[in-house]
């Protein structure tokens, strides 16, 4: 298993590493979404208006929704990561034999570089393995785990397979206090291509990425913000500090795409506070 978990681990190092400078959207969905249904036109759709919004596009490279989104982003826009199955195991045409396909001995290092790689998650309608992925993605990032990043539900018009998937998690977790009520805002929902990528392109529209540096998170910011602002930062999610206030500290590298980066002592347990402070940035008038 280590030998494998290892080889996973370098071909998926060697495909990424010269595009790591390219934001990539990972799309997951079922593989049994035939060519006829509305979720396979609304993965094309997606994938389409993905690239020329200027991201890869990732799927795990099977057929369905999967295939409609490398149609969608076509050769050259898409990676495929594929897992070595017993049974539906089928590499979809738009995606096969390309030097960008990665085939997985295991599931464990495919979500890794899924979520190591991608800059937001789309998720439509699908079966275990779509809500594996997608619960996958809310663990790591309700848990701090993994970076703050967009999580968008998406189903075609009429379709309510995610407000289903409402009631359930609302209902059966959010009543019994098994998640917080914040925790909604690690991910909306959306019901066209459009809808989706305006979220994604809002959620970077100020904020361009995040670390931790030291006992601090950074949120690094396309435009600087006015102090007056910052006051403001620090009255509305004072909650989400463990000391201090929240600082913004420009950066001024000729070499250095972003302008600065908010500074604050954050209370990694209240993610979807910290989505709600990011959204909150995202909609200054700037």
């Amino acid at each position: 298993m280590i030998e494998g978990t290892l080889a996973d681990m370098a071909a998926g190092f060697s495909v990424f590493h010269p595009h790591r400078s390219t934001r990539k959207l990972a799309v997951f969905g079922s593989s049994r979404t035939t060519a006829a249904e509305p979720a396979y036109a609304l993965a094309v759709e997606l994938a389409a208006a993905a690239v020329a919004a200027g991201f890869d596009v990732m799927t795990g490279a099977g057929a369905g929704v999967m295939e409609g989104a490398n149609r969608g982003a076509g050769r050259g826009n898409s990676f495929g990561l594929d897992v070595q199955l017993p049974f539906e195991h089928e590499t979809n045409p738009f995606i096969a034999s390309d030097p960008r396909l990665l085939s997985f001995r295991y599931f464990h290092t495919r979500k890794l570089f899924f979520l190591r790689e991608t800059a937001a998650v789309v998720v439509l309608p699908g079966g275990f393995g779509t809500l594996d992925e997608l619960f996958e993605a809310l663990t790591l990032i309700q848990t701090a785990k993994n970076p703050p990043i967009p999580v968008v539900l998406l189903a075609p018009p009429g379709d309510n397979y995610w407000q289903r998937w409402h009631s359930y998690v609302d209902g059966a977790l959010g009543d019994r206090g098994l998640i917080a009520a914040q925790d909604n805002y690690l991910y909306c929902s959306a019901d066209s291509a459009l809808a989706a990528m305006n979220h994604i392109r809002h959620f970077y529209r100020i904020f361009h990425s995040s670390r931790f540096e030291a006992d601090k998170l950074q949120l690094f910011l396309n435009h600087a913000i006015k102090k007056t602002d910052i006051e403001l930062l620090n009255q509305k999610f004072s909650q989400l500090l463990l000391s201090e206030k929240i600082t913004f500290k420009p950066l001024n590298h000729s070499d250095n795409a972003v302008a600065g980066c908010l500074e604050l002592c954050f209370d990694q347990r209240q993610m979807g506070g910290l989505y709600a402070l990011i959204n909150h940035v995202n909609s200054l008038d700037y």
